[in-house]
């Protein structure tokens, strides 16, 4: 039996009149009120709206921002009619419910029914004052009439959305939404939006995983109370009735996870309106797991998504899995410093084109030659002789794109790199020839940079990931005619078996060593890049960005769900003309330096000169020499250490880190060697 002595308490203290009602906006004006700003959940939102991504707040409750707009109108509609019906007439506390309330305690000796407000509920909430004591109760109503005179009614119901339990560290209806039906609440069924009415009052209870019974027990009683008072008609209760509940919970949206870590540690603001496109990150996350089924050696995948019209990021998937698993999955590989391989080509030949040194027609050597002591090799070691510059593009052989190098610059490709926004790394201070061949490092964003500049007419597109981010007045990275010319070139590459014929302009790459296999493409709007690899920058044995990146491109275009849309018309001044009729300086190009090398000399395979090796801790270095007469004998640092081995493929043990020259002299006494930066673990 409970006292009837509180309710007596509470009725004349409500209910004073006289003299006692300036001593009552007294009491209530000199009310001590909290902070009417609850700490809500950082969120990352795509382009629409869509949750990405959510934080806890510093307790590790999920409270997400939410306004009445956003919530189903039939969930308030249920909300007010189960627990306030007289919400918006009365002044913080429903006086006649009270009544009713101490009356019929009176009558049977224990609470029959509750006279709480919804007023009352946010401010026990907003002080975490508990139910159990009636001097919690009294400061609730003390501070129920206070915050009725500071907050209009709309306020307070939205404080309510905020800070209602849901049982564990769930509050707010939005985050109860996403943890019972994966979704947000502005379309809820009418079974639904009962149950979310029916939880908060003894959310422990009635958590529908651990108590399905008390939660179908009380969400109809939430219907059945519609129905009395004629919110609801008897089908529509039937019907909900009938409804399943749902008996696990779901896990919060975890989309683009690496670009919503970074975006907040730039920014720790509660919301973060990004230009990504949810639906398309979702298939490209989907495709990045795809693409790593069945595969050994911890091969892991990155894919970026971005429309060069306006700069957009529309997908950024960092690693094929987001955990601290073997693939080493929260280090997002977008960000990643790794070697391009054959992807810069493009740019070498755009800038053959732009100084006049090349047209797509004209023809240029593929034969064995040397660059002092680099002697690059094409990736089958063979060489095609005699060839146009298209089909040297197309089928991306080294040692036409070394030889244009060698007569524009290294140096003045990295200034064209870096106009287009890049960062490239040099392994020492000075570019050489390597990079034509990958010997610089990069990332994945840069490379769409690169690739961007490509497709926009050569002009640079501000890369960005926020809404609304200021305009950047763009430089030229090509002129228009070379950057179509490499386009069109592109456009013309076969595409991987299975693949459509669609003119989709893309390019591959694969790093020394088999560590980075690279797709990158475009069409009119979109540029995709895929890279696959392993996040430890350990080899892949027979990773080739044609077999293996490739068909990941033409799927990720193909779930765009788009056609594509066609690649620019030729700008003026292009030259769309046969080889017969180009002018005679265009018809052949001449390299500046080299010399013809011997095809029976030995060439180092692996590694190549210049190359930069991570030392793997139990992992041997292996070497590898094509062409040459066996035996072998190879000098690291000018001391031997395999003397007449007749294998092509040897292990050097583990290597020590520092700069080393590796030599192999053949039997006849043809030389080649390699410099390397053997890099600490």
């Amino acid at each position: 039996m409970i006292s009837s002595r509180p309710f007596l308490i509470l009725a004349a203290l409500l209910f004073l009149g006289g003299w006692g009602r300036d001593a009552a906006d007294e009491w209530i004006d000199t009310t001590i009120i909290p902070p009417l700003i609850p700490a809500t959940s950082v969120e990352v939102l795509d382009r629409n709206g869509t949750l990405l991504r959510a934080y806890t707040v510093e307790d590790g409750r999920w409270r997400l921002p939410v306004s009445l707009a956003e919530v189903d109108a039939d969930y308030i509609a249920l909300l007010l009619n189960f627990e306030d019906r007289r919400f918006y007439s009365h002044a913080g506390v429903d006086f006649r419910a009270l009544a009713r309330a101490g009356t019929q305690a009176i009558r049977h000796g224990r609470i029959v029914s509750g006279a709480s407000t919804i007023t009352m509920q946010v401010a026990r909430l907003l002080e975490d004052s508990g139910t159990g004591s009636w001097r919690g109760k009294i400061r609730q109503i003390r501070l129920a009439l206070a915050l009725e005179r500071i907050l209009s009614k709309d306020e307070i119901l939205t404080f309510y959305l905020h800070l209602a339990p849901y049982g564990g560290n769930i509050e707010g209806v939005r985050a109860a939404s996403f943890t019972w039906f994966g979704q947000e609440p502005n379309r809820l069924t009418m079974a639904e939006a009962a149950l979310l009415v029916a939880i908060p009052q003894a959310p422990s209870s009635r958590r529908p995983d651990r108590n399905p019974h008390n939660a179908l027990v009380a969400r109809d009683r939430v219907l059945d109370r519609a129905l009395t008072f004629g919110l609801l008609d008897a089908e529509e209760v039937t019907w909900a009735q009938s409804e399943p509940l749902p008996i696990e919970r779901h896990d919060f949206p975890l989309l683009a996870p690496h670009l919503a870590d970074r975006m907040v540690a730039e920014n720790q603001n509660g919301r973060h309106e990004l230009t990504l496109d949810a639906q398309t990150q979702t298939a490209m996350e989907a495709l990045a797991r795809q693409a790593i089924e069945g595969q050994a050696a911890r091969l892991n995948a990155a894919i970026m998504v971005m429309d060069h019209q306006t700069g957009d990021v529309l997908a950024s998937v960092g690693s094929a899995e987001y955990s601290d698993n073997p693939l080493q999955g929260f280090v997002d590989m977008t960000q990643a410093l790794r070697s391009p391989g054959s992807t810069l080509k493009p740019l070498i030949f755009g800038l053959g084109f732009e100084e006049g040194l090349i047209h797509p027609e004209t023809l240029i050597e593929d034969r064995p030659t040397r660059f002092g002591s680099y002697a690059p090799q094409n990736f089958d070691n063979e060489f095609r002789g005699e060839l146009s510059v298209r089909r040297a593009l197309q089928a991306s052989l080294n040692i036409p794109a070394v030889t244009l190098l060698d007569a524009i610059g290294p140096a003045e490709l990295m200034t064209r790199l870096r106009r287009a926004g890049m960062d490239p790394q040099l392994p020492s201070g000075q570019p050489g020839l390597a990079v034509a061949l990958g010997g610089v490092g990069v990332t994945m964003e840069d490379m769409m940079r690169l690739y961007a500049s490509l497709a926009s007419g050569g002009e640079t597109v501000a890369l960005h990931y926020r809404q609304g981010e200021a305009p950047v007045q763009p430089a030229q990275v090509l002129s228009p005619v070379a950057a179509w010319y490499v386009g069109d070139i592109l456009s013309g590459v076969v595409p991987p078996p299975n693949a459509p014929r669609n003119g989709l302009a893309f390019k591959t790459g694969t790093s020394y060593g088999h560590r980075d296999a690279w797709a990158i493409g475009y069409d009119g709007r979109h540029v995709i890049g895929i890279w696959l690899g392993r996040s430890d920058g350990a080899s892949v044995p027979g990773a080739f960005g044609a077999d293996l990146a490739a068909p990941l491109l033409f799927e990720a275009f193909a779930r765009l769900g788009e056609n594509l849309e066609p690649l620019p018309a030729p700008p003026q001044g292009a030259l769309t003309v046969q080889h017969s009729d180009l002018p005679v300086p265009l018809q052949s190009f001449a390299a500046r330096s080299g010399t013809a090398v011997d095809p029976n000399a030995p060439e180092i395979a692996f590694p190549p000169n210049g190359a930069i090796l991570a030392a793997q801790p139990g992992l041997p270095l292996m070497v590898r020499v094509e062409r040459g007469t066996p035996p072998y004998t190879w000098l690291w640092n000018g001391a031997p250490t395999h003397i007449a081995t007749r294998d092509r493929e040897i292990s050097l043990g583990e290597p020590q880190a520092g700069f080393v020259d590796l030599t192999v002299i053949d039997s006849s006494g043809q030389a080649a060697s390699v410099s390397l930066e053997i890099t600490s673990p």
